[in-house]
């Protein structure tokens, strides 16, 4: 009997109990496994897989949605991944093609590798922005903007959530009340009792992710990485809209050095909704 396409092959939901083959297909493909994102990812959101006849997965990827959970006011797309084996072969565009059906009218944002983007520009997907990664030790260094910052605690999470839908534009509740269990780090920044920021650090090998980080302006999006880095060893990683030109070249002064830029993308969308200007990282790149 002859052995299927990848490509013929059928998309299902993935679950939990596919965590493991998830962080197998990221290793496979030269990523680190990131199991502690897959299992973030996969109960915050959708994932889609194609089962290899010969065992573990041919492709995945993740789907997040935002707004109402009938009807969905915005969708990311992220992990998108397909085994070295298989790649070259229309595994990836028909996952895309699936994912993109599924998904019906609902808006749809992903970040985009260089590799990848053709693909998103063949399947509609037009580029609206770009974000660049950035990585390294943080030093300290300069004068305190006198922003005063604190760890969260559950009483300031009401707040946060309604802070976090005021500059994203959609309702994240799935994903902000799962941060200070998936986060090693949550902390606010305060003026006056009130909180005018709120950013989070999670684990992801040797690194610690800044994202979300949202903040009032500048100042307090730089008090709020500054009061993260104090509280780990490790290298800082995160994902900065370009347009925050002042932060990103503050965050270089401090060691944190350019790995890649990937494009924000939209299908369905001219922009993405909420502000911007005080929207400096995603939780994730994977989820927005």
């Amino acid at each position: 009997m002859p052995t299927p396409s990848p490509a013929a092959l059928p998309i299902r939901r993935l679950t939990l109990r596919d965590l493991s083959a998830c962080a197998d297909l990221s290793e496979d493909r030269r990523w680190p496994r990131e199991e502690h994102k897959w299992g973030f990812l996969l109960t915050s959101g959708k994932g889609y897989g194609i089962d290899d006849p010969v065992g573990g997965l041919v492709a995945a990827c993740v789907v997040t949605e935002y707004g109402p959970r009938d009807q969905p006011d915005l969708a990311a797309i992220g992990m998108v991944l397909v085994a070295e084996r298989h790649a070259r072969q229309g595994v990836g565009r028909g996952l895309m093609h699936h994912v993109v059906a599924a998904t019906g009218p609902t808006p749809l944002t992903l970040h985009a590798t260089p590799n990848g983007r053709p693909l998103y520009e063949e399947l509609g997907f037009k580029a609206i922005g770009r974000a660049e990664m950035v990585a390294g030790h943080f030093t300290p260094g300069g004068t305190q903007s006198g922003v005063v910052t604190r760890a969260a605690t559950a009483e300031d999470l009401t707040v946060i959530l309604r802070l976090d839908e005021e500059v994203f534009g959609l309702d994240r509740t799935h994903i902000v009340t799962r941060l200070p269990a998936f986060a090693d780090q949550l902390r606010v920044a305060v003026e006056n009792g009130r909180i005018i920021g709120y950013a989070a650090a999670w684990p992801n090998m040797d690194t610690h992710v800044v994202g979300p980080l949202i903040a009032r302006d500048t100042e307090t999006a730089k008090a709020l990485i500054t009061s993260l880095a104090a509280h780990t060893d490790r290298r800082l990683r995160t994902d900065i809209d370009v347009r925050h030109e002042e932060l990103l070249a503050w965050v270089k002064e401090r060691g944190l050095a350019p790995v890649a830029f990937n494009a924000v993308m939209a299908y369905g969308i001219p922009e993405l909704p909420g502000d911007w200007t005080r929207r400096f990282a995603p939780v994730t790149v994977a989820a927005g």
